[in-house]
C-alpha cells in the first residue's frame, strides 16, 4: 500500500483517493455496542482488509495509507476520524472517549493531500460515520457518538450546504442505518432513523444491505453478507462488488467505515 502522498485527489476520470488504515494488532479488542460480542480473527481481518483495498484499486481509486494507530483498536474504522467536503477536512471528536486518540494520523493524511483542516471542538462530538453527503445535502445522525453541538459546528464549517440532523436508534451511526446509491437515492433500515426528515427511503432486504459505498457512477461496493440487496441492485443495472468483512461486522463495522473517499 502506498503512503499518503502530497498530490491532490484525482477527479472522477481516476475515481479519486481512498484513505484507509490497516487493522492494528489490537483490532480484536475493538468496541462493540450493538453486535453480539464474539472472538475476532485478527489474521482474517487483515486478509479481508487487503481484499477491500484491492476492490477499491480495481475500481480506479488511488489508495493511500493513513499512519497506523496501533494503540487504538478501532482505528481501522478511519471514516469516523475525518469528514471531507471539497478541499476541507474536518477532524472529528468522537462521543466515545476511547476513540479520540485516532485523530493525529488522519490529520497527517489530510494535510498530505493538501486539504484545509478544521476540527470539531469541545463540547461538540461528531463521528464521521454519522455524516452522509448526498448532493448539496448533508444528513448527520444524532445519537450516542454525535451531539447537537457537533452538528452545529459541522454546519458552520460547511458554509452554505444544507445540513439535516437525523435522529437514530438501535444503531451505532447514521450510516449503520442508511447510505446513498450513486444516483443519490437512499437505501436503509427505516426503523433505525427518523424518516420524517428524509426523502423516499428504499428498504434494504438485509441489515447489511443498508451499507452501500458508491465507487463509480454505476458501481457500488457492498458486504458479502447482503446477497439479496446485491441481487436487487444488480437487477437495477448497478455493478456490484461484494467483499467479505465478517470480522469487522463483528465489531459493529461496515463497508463505509473502512475508508474515506476523496473524489
Amino acid at each position: 500500500m502506498e503512503p499518503v502522498g502530497a498530490d491532490t485527489a484525482a477527479g472522477f476520470g481516476v475515481a479519486g483517493t481512498a484513505l484507509v488504515r490497516v487493522p492494528g494488532p489490537r483490532v480484536a479488542e475493538g468496541i462493540v455496542t450493538h453486535a453480539a460480542r464474539r472472538p475476532v480473527d485478527a489474521a482474517l481481518a487483515a486478509r479481508q482488509h487487503e481484499a477491500y483495498v484491492a476492490a477499491l484499486r480495481s475500481a480506479g481509486w488511488r489508495v493511500r495509507a493513513v499512519p497506523p494507530a496501533d494503540d487504538w483498536p478501532d482505528a481501522v474504522f478511519v471514516e469516523d476520524a475525518l469528514v471531507v467536503a471539497g478541499d476541507l477536512a474536518v477532524l472529528c471528536r468522537s462521543g466515545e472517549e476511547r476513540r479520540r486518540g485516532e485523530g493525529p494520523g488522519a490529520e497527517q493524511a489530510a494535510r498530505r493531500l493538501g486539504l484545509r483542516i478544521e476540527r470539531i471542538k469541545d463540547p461538540g462530538t461528531l463521528d464521521g460515520g454519522d455524516v452522509l453527503s448526498v448532493g448539496d445535502t448533508v444528513y448527520v445522525g444524532r445519537g450516542a457518538r454525535t451531539n447537537e453541538e457537533g452538528i452545529c459546528q459541522l454546519a458552520h464549517l460547511l458554509g452554505g450546504r444544507k445540513v439535516v440532523p437525523v435522529d437514530t436508534r438501535g444503531c451505532l451511526h447514521l450510516k449503520s442505518a442508511l447510505t446513498a446509491l450513486p444516483d443519490g437515492g437512499l437505501i436503509g433500515m427505516p426503523d433505525m432513523v427518523d424518516t420524517s426528515v428524509l426523502p423516499c427511503l428504499r428498504v434494504a432486504p438485509e441489515p447489511s444491505g443498508a451499507h452501500v459505498v458508491p465507487i463509480g457512477p454505476d458501481h457500488v461496493l457492498m458486504a458479502a453478507s447482503a446477497p439479496r440487496t446485491a441481487a436487487q441492485l444488480a437487477a437495477d443495472g448497478l455493478r456490484v462488488t461484494s467483499v467479505d468483512i465478517s470480522e469487522f461486522e463483528a465489531l459493529d463495522g461496515c463497508v463505509t467505515c473502512l475508508s474515506v473517499l476523496v473524489p
